[in-house]
């Protein structure tokens, strides 16, 4: 059984006093919870705060919104695996749709990063999806198979049962619209199916894979019941404390 992953990317979003009374809440909201794993992901501003306020308690986890490729050295603004590290980051989520799109981060870009994440014992959370433009024209399977053989190329099968994937259909974040839990399933299903090609099928049958894309309370059970939906990267809906629990409580009540 792979147990469900429900993370919440806060973007840009939530100063250092912002975070702690986020936290607050949510902690009271879930309450000791343990039968998903749960990952808050917030601006790097905020990670030693909500680092400090997590470190007594086993159920939630530290995550980050990205991190260089290097290790050290000369590149301003940037961000290392050792520095996330000492700030008890276990999580780092690579090739977000926004870092692709804004950005120009390409699938070697976010192969050469997870690498450099694995090396320093981070788990990635690597995100892969199509435009609109691209389902249209029926492009789906084709541009998900590029994505993952780009962006896992090199992976070992043992570091690939540390990695998340993040199916974010990139027309369906911060629209309010949603995949289908018909879409969203045959979609994992056909990441499954990829990663079985390039690894092997016990490798594809323990990797986790999220869904990212506009997921809410309302739609969370729908979602999560899938049999190849193995949790939520929750962008909007994860800036409300009580909202984010929701969705977790909804997908705890399909555990029983």
């Amino acid at each position: 059984m792979r147990k469900k992953i429900i993370a919440a990317n806060w973007k840009m979003n939530m100063t250092t006093s912002e975070a702690g009374a986020y936290l607050d809440t949510f902690l009271l909201e879930v309450n000791g919870e343990n039968r998903v794993e749960m990952v808050i992901i917030p601006p790097f501003t905020a990670i030693p705060k909500v680092s400090e306020r997590l470190n007594k308690v086993q159920n939630v986890k530290v995550g980050a919104q990205n991190m260089s490729s290097e290790k050290g050295g000369a590149f301003t603004g940037e961000i290392s695996g050792s520095m996330l590290r000492e700030l008890f980051v276990r999580h780092v989520v690579l090739g977000h749709s926004e870092r692709r799109t804004l950005f120009g981060e390409t699938d070697a870009i976010v192969n050469k990063k997870l690498h450099t994440a694995l090396e320093a014992t981070l788990k990635p959370i690597v995100c892969i999806g199509e435009t609109l433009a691209q389902r249209d024209a029926g492009k789906v399977e084709e541009v998900l198979a590029t994505q993952l053989k780009g962006s896992l190329a090199g992976v070992t099968a043992k570091e690939l049962h540390e990695t998340v994937i993040a199916y974010e259909p990139v027309w369906a974040i911060g629209t309010g619209r949603t995949a289908t839990p018909g879409q969203a399933q045959e979609a994992h299903a056909f990441i499954r199916k990829t990663i079985a090609a390039i690894c092997d099928q016990a490798t594809a049958d323990k990797i986790r894979i999220q869904y990212g894309g506009s997921v809410k309370p309302d739609n969370t059970e729908s979602l999560m019941s899938q049999p190849d939906i193995d949790g939520a990267l929750v962008g909007g809906a994860s800036l409300d404390p009580r909202g984010f629990a929701e969705i977790i409580k909804h997908t705890c009540k399909l555990l029983g």
